[in-house]
């Protein structure tokens, strides 16, 4: 069985990408495609890959969801005390990778990492679940625990606390805004000539973007 992957391939026969037919931001052009994603990925299309680096500098990946973005960066919710948040606190960059399947599409996204406000965790964590709320006070992410059962007599006991009344949103949990220095879109195309275009720019508070096309 393993033998066979060495000859697991595809072709790709994307749309054409081109640096001069693009935007001169890079914010139109992610909005559009991820529009078209949720169109072909549904609920999937906002999974992206998170990428961080603890303070030893070894890199660590998991998947996360967006659930926002504007000017200002790109917004995902966890745990601050997890893993990825110890991380964070320590090295405060990463990047993220959407892959869209469907749409032979990428795209990178690299920067500097910061907390949202507190407002706009809270208003985020009002909207969810109440069931993602309580599961929120119930993991203590990326800690060992015995069994299953540990985080059911956990459950119970928070549904009792909060039985009758609003879950609040815990202190250890809230949103990060990845601020892009650099954000590549990749379209596959036949023979492995994929599209590669790449904006940067000179830092967070730069209006300016660079675009070049890159070899694939």
């Amino acid at each position: 069985m393993m033998s066979d992957l060495a000859g697991m391939r595809r072709d790709y026969e994307g749309d054409a990408l081109a640096p001069e037919n693009t935007p001169d931001a890079p914010l139109p052009l992610f909005e559009g495609w991820l529009e078209k994603a949720i169109e072909t990925e549904g609920l999937d299309a906002n999974a992206m890959t998170l990428a961080t680096v603890d303070s030893a500098g070894h890199p660590h990946a998991r998947i996360v969801l967006l659930k926002g973005f504007d000017q200002a960066g790109f917004r995902f919710y966890t745990n601050y005390q997890s893993q990825k948040g110890n991380e964070l606190a320590h090295v405060p960059n990463a990047a993220v990778v959407f892959w869209w399947p469907t749409l032979q599409r990428q795209i990178r996204i690299e920067g500097s990492v910061a907390k949202v406000d507190s407002r706009q965790s809270d208003d985020y964590f009002a909207s969810r679940p109440r069931k993602s709320q309580l599961a929120a006070w119930v993991s203590q992410q990326s800690v060992e625990i015995p069994n299953r059962d540990w985080m059911q007599e956990r459950l119970s006991r928070f549904e009792q606390v909060y039985s009758d009344q609003e879950v609040e949103r815990p202190p250890h949990w809230g949103g990060y805004l990845l601020v892009p220095l650099a954000v590549e879109f990749w379209q596959g195309q036949r023979s492995r000539l994929h599209d590669r275009v790449r904006y940067t720019r000179r830092d967070e508070h730069a209006q300016e973007w660079h675009r070049t096309r890159l070899a694939p």
